[in-house]
């Protein structure tokens, strides 16, 4: 494992290809061990730590991180409402929220705040760089581990043969996630916000306890959930 500690963000380009990362949280002995799995590997670059909401929103400013490890709960502070914050100042930041319990206001306030993920945090390190390292842009990234749980709290996870029930719009909305729109585009096509598209495709993937679009677009063509559109 490389020794490297957190760079100051102020010594030069990093290098091509480089996604540099900040992460706010207020366990130091949590952060400090993350930044170091981050620093060890070639295409990540570890800016340090953010302890405070206040602290995330100063270091996001002066050291211009590509991606953000978001706790939910940071101090006293609320990490969706920094979410929200960051990407106000910057659209194009990739905010990865780490939660240790999943519900459904959690997972509809984590799309509106325009995260880019929701992972566990006793989750793997695997999972983590790897929602880091996506580039794919609009798609809103929910474990499988976080849908489950979440199932379970609304009464026992979806079995196959379960007949899965969806709105006009949201089948509107799966049908054109079928037709490999992202959200945005979406949003466009049907006139509505991105923040109400990405809710339709939130609530797709909790009804179909899938992880990502593409993986919601199997299950319901599995499903029998898609048709031909003439």
């Amino acid at each position: 494992m490389s020794d490297r500690g957190p760079t100051d963000g102020l010594s030069g380009a990093a290098a091509p290809g480089t996604r540099r990362v900040l992460v706010v949280d207020d366990h130091r002995t949590f952060t400090d061990l993350l930044g170091r799995a981050i620093a060890a590997e070639a295409d990540l670059e570890w800016l340090g730590a953010a302890h405070t909401v206040e602290d995330a929103v100063a270091r996001t400013r002066a050291l211009r991180p590509d991606a953000v490890v978001m706790d939910v709960q940071v101090g006293d502070g609320d990490g969706l409402e920094a979410t929200t914050a960051l990407l106000a100042l910057f659209p194009d930041l990739r905010v990865v929220v780490l939660t240790a319990f999943a519900t459904q206001s959690l997972l509809q306030r984590a799309m509106d705040a325009g995260a880019s993920a929701l992972l566990p945090k006793d989750g793997t390190l695997e999972d983590l760089l790897d929602a880091l390292r996506d580039t794919t842009g609009e798609g809103f990234r929910v474990h499988p581990a976080l849908l489950r749980r979440l199932l379970e709290l609304q009464g026992g996870a979806a079995r196959p043969e379960e007949t899965v029930r969806l709105t006009a719009r949201e089948d509107e909305v799966l049908h054109l996630l079928a037709e490999g729109l992202d959200p945005g585009s979406i949003a466009r096509r049907l006139g509505i916000s991105r923040h109400t598209s990405r809710g339709y495709v939130a609530a797709l993937l909790t009804k179909l306890d899938a992880h990502s679009q593409l993986e919601a677009v199997a299950v319901a063509r599995r499903r029998g959930l898609l048709r031909e559109r003439g």
